[in-house]
């Protein structure tokens, strides 16, 4: 019996590109493909890429070089790169990066596994010219037709689909899950319609379009049957889910279908847009049962004028009473948001008052970015560029500054009840010696900090749900007592 192409997925970025890869890793199975966890262990190595910012890019084309060099090293006779560099830069990565054997965009997604198959074989793949991928589809968002462009991670698979993706019954999604642990990101939608002059992700990513509440439902379905407790809702602007649909208010509507799902303890939202945020969607945050008092705001600056120069809307006193709006429903909420900071024209006067809303906000986390110039933004044409020194300098400062006072945040936390979500046991000899971390409602996953659990049950597990007390912080992260 002829054995199997193995294959490994290493996916960067967000949690909208672990979507796509476990797209693409069903397709591939499916395909004929062997999946393997360790690069070093496979024929074909794909690269999820993320192409953000300048940061990011780099950490892709390092992690494609290492690949690449696993072709010397290693099993790997391809590396392949995918995701939103590759769809963004499409022939002029495959020219600047040699050391990748093919350059794959999201158009390639439906075909992977012929794709890949030809490419291992040592055929030659022609990288595609990119597009502005907003142009597919209509301005106008009930006008959009998904089933005219191809929405990396909204793929429904035909009833007869041979592999174990997809609820038993109803739509079916090209699905493959590459982590076995109790929480999963779950896709809303795709694109984005916001004219921010710093982000190019609308022109890689397309319009907006919101997946189908059966869609979502369905692989939400799926996803508690391979043992998920958290769903967490990933898009790249959550507030204008439905407005494509025809309802606007279609998230507060799903929110309660999704919690109702039978094995499913938590439902997160993220990717909020301040501007778009409204009373009603606060509420059916801060209310429903199961969802979690978690708001991730996407502020990005406090001063107005570096707002306006973003296309972006806002001031501290919108900002403070949106934060108030969500703390006099859900006093502990989790607050947390990103923040660009050396931004063209950016004054130490601007400059001060993000400081201040910082203080005054005190958002559970934040993130802190340094402004860097994004190929075919309006940004990248602005006045007022500030020299990379001092954009350092200023990243530095409010760096230390939100240091300082989510620290604060946490320490505020001591002596509350948290629930925790139990997401790994580190064997410690014995029972007594084991270190159990998980995620509190207002700890997003990977990135807004942990709580370790003492005196956890004998008998945890993975999945659990498991109420404590807060009794000690250390940064974002809490140290939390079980009361047996």
């Amino acid at each position: 019996m002829e054995s199997l192409t193995t294959v490994s997925l290493v996916t960067l970025g967000c949690a909208r590109n672990e979507v796509d890869s476990e797209e693409l890793a069903a397709r591939l199975e499916n395909g004929g493909f062997r999946l393997v966890e360790d690069p070093a262990d496979a024929q074909a190595v794909l690269v999820n890429t993320c192409g953000f910012v300048e940061a990011a890019k780099k950490d892709s084309i390092d992690t494609l070089l290492q690949a690449a060099d696993l072709k010397e090293t290693g099993s790997a006779q391809a590396v392949v790169a995918v995701g939103c560099l590759a769809e963004r830069y499409g022939k002029e990565l495959a020219s600047s990066l040699p050391e990748a054997d093919a350059v794959l965009g999201f158009d390639d997604y439906p075909d992977i596994a012929a794709r890949l198959t030809e490419i291992v074989a040592g055929g030659h793949h022609q990288a595609h010219t990119p597009t502005d991928r907003r142009l597919l589809l209509p301005i106008s968002p009930s006008e959009r037709d998904p089933a005219a462009v191809i929405l990396p991670g909204h793929t429904i698979a035909a009833p007869d689909l041979p592999i174990g993706a997809g609820p038993e019954s109803g739509p079916r999604a090209y699905r493959r899950r590459l982590d076995s642990g109790p929480m999963a990101p779950l896709k809303l939608a795709s694109g984005c319609d916001r004219r921010c002059s710093f982000c190019a992700i609308p022109s890689f990513r397309g319009s907006f379009v919101s997946r189908r509440p059966a869609d979502v439902l369905g692989e939400a379905r799926w996803l508690a049957g391979q043992g998920v407790k958290e769903l967490f809702l990933v898009s790249e602007n959550s507030t204008s889910y439905g407005k494509d649909l025809g309802d606007l208010r279609l998230l507060e509507t799903m929110l309660p279908e999704l919690t109702g799902i039978d094995g499913i303890e938590r439902v997160r939202v993220s990717y909020l847009q301040p501007a778009e945020t409204r009373p009603g969607l606060i509420e059916a945050i801060a209310h429903t049962p199961k969802v979690a008092d978690y708001f991730d705001l996407s502020f990005q600056h406090a001063s107005a004028s570096v707002l306006r120069r973003m296309r972006r809307f806002g001031d501290p006193d919108s900002f403070l009473g949106l934060i108030e709006q969500a703390r006099a429903l859900a006093p502990e909420a989790g607050i947390r948001s990103n923040v660009i900071v050396g931004f063209p024209g950016e004054t130490e006067d601007d400059l001060a008052i993000l400081c201040d809303f910082l203080a005054a906000g005190r958002l559970d986390v934040v993130g802190v970015f340094g402004y860097s110039d994004e190929d075919g933004t309006e940004a990248e044409g602005f006045d007022g560029k500030l020299d990379q020194d001092e954009i350092e300098a200023r990243v530095e400062q409010v760096q230390r500054l939100v240091e300082e006072l989510t620290a604060q945040r946490a320490e505020d936390r001591i002596g509350t009840q948290v629930t925790v979500l139990v997401e790994s046991i580190e064997p410690g000899g014995n029972k007594d010696s084991d270190t159990v971390e998980g995620r509190a409602e207002h700890q997003g996953p990977e990135v807004d900090g942990v709580t370790t659990l003492v005196n956890p049950p004998g008998d945890v597990v993975a999945g659990d749900l498991v109420t404590a007390t807060v009794i000690g912080a250390d940064g974002v992260d809490l140290v939390a007592e079980v009361t047996r």
